[in-house]
């Protein structure tokens, strides 16, 4: 206990404790922060989904008709009719054969990375010996930006691994080059990064792995809804459908829940079923949630104008602070850094946008580099062109001031 207190008081010494605002509203473009109405830059909830009265509705339904809970874990008695229509839903506007979900897109890579990894081979006496569940002969290729959740699946399954520089095809070939065809490999990246909202080069990982013989794992939770024609993420932003093994995504972003999934072939989603220790182990989604998601995933799939104004306004962001100089980090989707470098001009950065009525918490390391400490803004489908005029007018102010 001694230890956890030195810990503690350190983390607080050093300014690494977060304040973590409280907010008194539901996400919005304007929130009420201890007891203030500010503007809100810092949300997941990119296209309003969360207190969309017809979603709200929805899982008021669920909760008079189901209760609040399942009772049990789906392979023993809480798989709910309506976990499946959920999963047939997603499936669907993933254009998948198959989904299963989990009650956290965390648990959906913390559970799958695992269990494709650590596949047991048919014998009598694989299941008679632990070893069997631990494969050496697997290679991890992880992307080096790659979310929290993925870098720890990858720690969990036990697999060598070989981080990629960020983005980088050749250092990632010449990773690939150091093992012989036969080794299985499985390569994991961000589809959009979440904290450079840039985007991974899909169809020449997808070269790659064609050429190198290694099965694809695509983290879509900041992509899914947004990106594409159609909104289904990255693999309809470039044209590539199909081609990747298996695709991740959460409900929280722009389903406006919370949640994860994993779509993909019918025989691998029945084989995580069975595998995936973050699934088997744990109670699933909430029955009001569940309703509340599957009607939002219809509005999501109808309402085309939520990403066509999505795209518009984080446009319009990117552009404006580009030409004032700020350096975005390569973003090209609705997650926008402003490097600042140092973190507490950055806290600084923070906290002066909190006084003039806009709330963008601060990212610094472990969430990003060090030295590499920068302002997350998000954009929504919900915010005018005044509110992200009042923000430009405000960095453009700040970046005087503080010299970024």
């Amino acid at each position: 206990m001694q230890e956890i207190k030195e810990s503690i008081k350190w983390i607080k010494e050093e300014g690494l404790f977060p304040k973590v605002p409280e907010l008194s509203s539901p996400h919005a473009p304007e929130v009420v922060v201890n007891g203030k109405k500010v503007l809100m830059f810092a949300t997941n909830n990119y296209l309003g989904m969360m207190h969309d009265p017809r979603v709200v509705e929805a899982a008021i339904e669920g909760v008079k008709k189901w209760g609040i809970g399942n009772g049990s874990a789906r392979l023993l008695t809480g798989n709910l009719e309506i976990h499946n229509q959920l999963e047939r839903k997603i499936a669907d506007f993933k254009e998948k054969e198959a989904a299963i979900t989990f009650v956290a897109g965390y648990m959906a890579n913390s559970g799958t990375i695992p269990a494709l990894v650590n596949v047991i081979k048919p014998s009598v006496f694989s299941f008679l010996k632990e070893k069997i569940l631990k494969r050496p002969d697997t290679v991890v290729f992880s992307d080096q930006y790659n979310h929290a959740s993925i870098i720890d699946g990858v720690k969990m399954s036990g697999a060598r691994k070989e981080i990629y520089k960020h983005v980088d095809l050749k250092d990632l070939e010449n990773k690939l080059k150091k093992y012989s065809k036969g080794t299985r490999k499985l390569l994991v990246t961000d589809g959009v990064f979440s904290m450079d909202g840039d985007i991974a080069p899909i169809p020449e990982i997808l070269n790659l792995a064609e050429k190198y013989n290694f099965m694809t794992y695509v983290d879509d939770a900041h992509a899914t809804g947004i990106l594409g024609p159609n909104g289904r993420g990255t693999e309809d932003y470039f044209g590539v459908e199909g081609k990747i093994d298996i695709v991740m995504g959460t409900f929280t972003k722009c389903f406006g829940g919370v949640g994860g999934y994993v779509v993909g072939d019918q025989e691998l989603m029945d084989y995580i079923k069975v595998r995936a220790q973050t699934f088997i182990f744990t109670a699933p989604i909430a029955p009001p949630i569940v309703y509340g998601l599957m009607k939002s995933i219809d509005i999501v799939k109808e309402e085309t104008w939520r990403r066509e104004k999505i795209t518009e306004n984080a446009e319009y962001l990117r552009e404006k602070l580009v030409e004032m100089g700020v350096d975005i980090c390569g973003s090209q989707t609705q997650i926008i850094p402003i490097l600042i470098g140092d973190d507490k001009k950055c806290m600084r950065a923070s906290e002066v946008l909190m006084e003039k009525g806009i709330l963008i918490p601060p990212a610094r390391w472990p969430a990003v580099p060090k030295g590499m400490a920068r302002l997350r803004v998000t954009v929504t489908c919900e915010h005018t062109k005044e509110q992200l005029d009042y923000l430009l007018e405000n960095i453009k102010n700040l970046k005087k001031e503080l010299d970024f």
